[in-house]
């Protein structure tokens, strides 16, 4: 979010803004051709920074969310594809470092994750449950130390390209839908049948394809914690952070662009107010506003982090899910007001100030999760817990 960084050769935003000048060079072809953009994750490799979140105790280097946050941010500036990547697998890695460490098979995995830069998938959604991601349909089968998963799922974040797969299923054949668990495949260890196609409107180089997923591992491999508290503890807060930190760098660039636009009119025009100048005013503010309120969320949850109760409780989840709810909203917002500040040159592709990339990429922040879903939810917290309106936090 901008925070006062002292760049070293070593630091992270040092690491960052190598890969986010490689990421911008390919943005628009990614986008143009919808494909994966190997070169930003190749350079996201290079630099070790999919292993930053990992505890130093196992070869990573004990990053915080908020961290990560702004790294999310800068490479959303550049490509929002890269960066909802970079987001997603540490998404996904949160799920391990907060849950596996007590674990030893996930311990050493997370240490081949950082010996190795593994990029790590999600697998959550399924065809027949309509996107919610706490039910599943399918069931894992443990036999003789023997895990075993067949899943129609429907999307799966660059999964033709990950090197492991964590993916939601019920935890035995007699599970409810919502008794889930979350288990961990290596690339060796499943099989992938495509069966839908990414071919969106915006988000295009996720590559988030549907595939029959088709898995058999040893059972030590499912996280030992149920995924109801994996989900409430650490990734209903980092996917709703982390994304945050993406939409926010979309629109820090829309903005840039127009106020690069607005500029360029003041000098044809001294001494008059360039047109656009008070809707790139209101810009500001806006932009103000989402990025106030993510750092807020993100200072709640590393705030919450002690305490596993807190993380669990009804009005942690309503503050993460408002934190989703605004965001999400104001993103387009702003690009919107950033078109119409640049005008035919936002609007047309190819010029300095364009802008339909960003319009297009913002478009998907309302539908991950979908905020119609996560409304309803919170309003079915809000029938028996009291919003918490202090300013003290």
């Amino acid at each position: 979010m901008n925070f006062p960084v002292k760049i070293t050769e070593d630091s992270f935003a040092a690491r960052a803004a190598r890969v986010v000048a490689i990421a911008a060079k390919h943005a628009d072809t990614v986008d143009f051709e919808g494909r994966f953009p190997r070169e930003a994750v190749d350079a996201m490799k290079a630099e070790r920074l999919l292993s930053i979140q990992i505890p130093r105790s196992l070869g990573g280097e004990s990053a915080t969310t908020t961290e990560i946050a702004e790294l999310c941010s800068m490479l959303g500036q550049a490509c929002a594809a890269s960066a909802m990547v970079f987001a997603m697998h540490h998404i996904k890695l949160s799920s391990l470092v907060e849950h596996g460490a007590d674990s030893q098979w996930h311990a050493d995995f997370m240490r081949r994750i950082a010996a190795e830069q593994m990029l790590i998938a999600s697998a959550t959604t399924e065809g027949g449950i309509g996107g919610n991601l706490r039910n599943s349909i399918c069931a894992v089968e443990v036999d003789g130390g023997i895990c075993r998963l067949e899943k129609d799922a429907t999307v799966i974040s660059y999964g033709a390209h990950a090197d492991a797969i964590l993916i939601t299923s019920r935890a035995h054949a007699e599970a409810a839908p919502s008794d889930q668990v979350l288990t961990a495949f290596l690339k060796d260890q499943y099989t992938l049948e495509k069966t839908h196609a990414w071919n969106t409107l915006g988000m295009r180089g996720t590559c988030s394809d549907g595939f029959l997923f088709k898995g058999e591992a040893p059972a030590e491999q499912i996280l030992p914690k149920p995924f109801a508290e994996i989900a409430a503890q650490s990734m209903l807060a980092s996917s709703h952070l982390l994304w945050s930190g993406v939409w926010y760098g979309i629109a820090i660039d829309a903005f840039s662009r127009a106020q690069a636009f607005v500029r360029a009119a003041a000098r044809k025009s001294p001494g008059a107010p360039p047109p656009g100048a008070l809707r790139l005013a209101e810009v500001s503010n806006l932009l103000q506003m989402v990025k106030s309120n993510v750092v807020a969320g993100l200072k709640a949850y590393e705030d919450a982090k002690a305490n596993p109760d807190k993380l669990s409780s009804m009005g942690f989840a309503v503050a993460m899910n408002n934190v989703k709810i605004a965001s999400s909203e104001t993103i387009l917002e702003i690009v919107n007001h950033t078109m119409l500040i640049c005008g035919i040159m936002g609007y047309k592709n190819g010029t300095p100030f364009s802008l339909g990339r960003h319009l297009r990429d913002a478009h998907s922040a309302q539908l991950m999760i979908s905020n119609d879903r996560i409304l309803g939810n919170t309003s079915s917290m809000l029938l028996v817990h009291k919003q918490d309106t202090s300013l003290l936090g």
